[in-house]
């Protein structure tokens, strides 16, 4: 649905999802009661929050990945192609990555870089002001990311 960016046909939309036209109407329905498509005439149309949740899965450019360094030069496993990505690696990371990066500024520049979101960026920065560590900071930063781009904290 994200790369549908102008009006379209139930059936050739139903077919480039491999649906069918009821499954579609059906689907749309249910979405619409998370507020997520709202009914717009004779279709449905993505609102806002639907656009930020879409925005949260959406790969970044290749090579724009976060990639989580427990410091310099010890990078991990740990790499985020989407916020949505960064969002999970957030919950399994080593602490010590966690708050290396947020000690940096490292999220915050990603995040306004990458993601071009200077609301979340800014929470970053309030988050690191309050100069917290271990859990409690995780639970912070993944928090601010729920609220803003409506993840749940259960996957």
């Amino acid at each position: 649905m994200n790369e549908v960016t102008s009006r379209i046909d139930l059936n050739d939309f139903a077919k480039s999802v491999n649906s069918t036209p009821k499954q579609v109407l059906q689907n749309m329905e249910e979405l619409s009661k998370t507020d997520f498509v709202r009914k717009t005439g004779g279709g449905y149309g993505i609102t806002e929050k639907g656009r930020t949740l879409l925005r949260a899965h959406s790969d970044v450019p290749e090579g724009m990945e976060f990639v989580f360094y427990l410091g310099i030069g010890e990078p991990t496993s740990l790499k985020a192609k989407s916020l949505k990505e960064f969002y999970e690696q957030i919950k399994t990371a080593d602490i010590h990555s966690v708050e290396f990066h947020l000690y940096r500024n490292d999220f915050e520049n990603w995040i306004k870089a990458v993601i071009n979101d200077n609301t979340v960026a800014e929470e970053f920065a309030k988050i690191r002001a309050t100069n917290e560590f271990g859990e409690t900071l995780r639970e912070e930063i993944l928090k601010t990311i729920e609220t803003k781009y409506h993840l749940s904290p259960t996957g």
